[in-house]
C-alpha cells in the first residue's frame, strides 16, 4: 500500500489502482484527491474535512453517523462498522473527540483502521485493542501533549508510525516534537512532508 501525506491530517492511501483519502481538510492540498473512489471523515472540524471541496467531488464520503455536517451527503458510519470503501476494508472505532481545554463541547470522532493495516485516529488517542502495523500519530493540537502522543504509540507499539495533525508547528516545533517521538518510542517513528510517499 502506498501511503502519501498531505498537509495536516490528511493522508492519501494506494493500492492496485484504488485510492482512498482520509481527512482532507481545509488545509490540505486539492491533489490529495485526484482520483480518490472514496473519503472517510474522522470528524467534523474544518482541518479534518473541506466540505465545499468533497461536496462537488461526487465519490462516496463516509463519517460518524453523529457527525453534523451541512451541506454534504454522507454515509454514517458507527463505531464498530466494519465495511468496504473504495475496495479499502474499513473498521471504524472509538467514538468521541479527545477532550479540549476549558470543557468545550466535543463531538463524535471515529478511527479509522484500514486493511487491518493503518491506523487514523483522527483528533483522539483510542487504542483499537489489536496489532497495527502502521499508526498514524497526531502530533499536535489544542486537545494533546507531546507526552501524549508518545503514551499512545507505545500502547500501540506500531512496527512503523508517522505523523498527522501537525500544520500548526513550525519548522522548530515540528524538529522538536519529531525527535522526541523517534527517541522515546522505537516504533519507527517518521516525519512525512506534505506531499511525501511511501
Amino acid at each position: 500500500m502506498r501511503i502519501t501525506k498531505y498537509t495536516h491530517a490528511c493522508v492519501r492511501l494506494e493500492h492496485e489502482g484504488r485510492v482512498l483519502v482520509i481527512d482532507p481538510g481545509i488545509w490540505s492540498e486539492p491533489a490529495a484527491l485526484t482520483g480518490a473512489d472514496a473519503v472517510l471523515v474522522t470528524h467534523e472540524h474544518a482541518d479534518h474535512i473541506d466540505v465545499l471541496r468533497l461536496a462537488g467531488l461526487g465519490v462516496p464520503v463516509h463519517a460518524p453517523a453523529e457527525a453534523h455536517i451541512p451541506g454534504l451527503e454522507v454515509i454514517g458510519v458507527s463505531s464498530g462498522t466494519e465495511f468496504t470503501a473504495g475496495g479499502f476494508r474499513v473498521r471504524a472505532t472509538g467514538g468521541r473527540h479527545a477532550p479540549v481545554h476549558g470543557g468545550r463541547p466535543d463531538c463524535a470522532n471515529l478511527g479509522y483502521l484500514v486493511d487491518e493495516a493503518v491506523y487514523h485516529p483522527g483528533d483522539s488517542l483510542h487504542v483499537p485493542g489489536q496489532p497495527i502495523e502502521t499508526l498514524l500519530v497526531p502530533v499536535q493540537g489544542s486537545w494533546l501533549k507531546t507526552a501524549e502522543a508518545i503514551d499512545f504509540v507505545r500502547a500501540i507499539g506500531p512496527r512503523r508510525a508517522f505523523a498527522i495533525h501537525d500544520a500548526q508547528l513550525n519548522d522548530r516545533g515540528l524538529r522538536s516534537v519529531n525527535g522526541w517521538l523517534a527517541e522515546a518510542t522505537h516504533s519507527g517513528y517518521r516525519h512525512l512532508r506534505p506531499g511525501e510517499s511511501l
